[in-house]
């Protein structure tokens, strides 16, 4: 009998990486892109909540059925799915906190990207010495894939109001 691919218990970093990552950049590029388009903080919060809910299910949904296709044992598949669903809703939920916790947008941005990036460097540590690899090199890289995430993003937050607004 074939031995699935993947048997973790639920929590273990390897099965909240997609999720995680996911969460924190999107939630990192929001931030930034709907402080650049000076949206209101409500507009901030509901995006962050979509995310954290339709983006979330079908990320989720995705990872289940990508799963299934790897004929990964039923179990470890639901277990998969609910692991990556709570993540992504956990720390988008994080970023919302922030976001209702300080009183400008300019500053709820800033310690929003400032708490992602070190969500996402500790993610990585995690997971580049489960793997064996080099954690400095692995958080290099993954912050500078970040870091462009959101200047792009508060690029076409500046690009939006200075078209359709100013």
């Amino acid at each position: 009998m074939r031995e699935p691919a993947i048997r973790f218990a639920m929590f273990n970093p390897t099965r909240i990486s997609f999720g995680g990552t996911a969460a924190i950049v999107t939630s990192m590029a929001l931030m930034a892109g709907f402080d650049a388009a000076n949206a209101g903080r409500a507009t901030l919060v509901s995006a962050l909540l979509i995310a954290a809910v339709a983006d979330n299910l079908t990320d989720s949904l995705s990872v289940h059925m990508y799963q299934e296709s790897e004929r990964l044992d039923r179990k470890d598949a639901f277990v998969g799915t609910l692991s990556n669903f709570a993540t992504r809703l956990l720390l988008c939920l994080s970023f919302v906190l922030i976001v209702l916790l300080f009183q400008t947008q300019a500053i709820a941005t800033v310690v929003g990207i400032v708490w992602g990036m070190t969500l996402l460097c500790g993610l990585t540590y995690v997971l580049a010495r489960n793997r064996g690899v080099s954690a400095m090199s692995e958080i290099g890289k993954h912050l500078t894939v970040a870091l462009l995430v959101v200047i792009v993003s508060k690029s076409i937050g500046h690009w939006i109001t200075a078209r359709l607004v100013g």
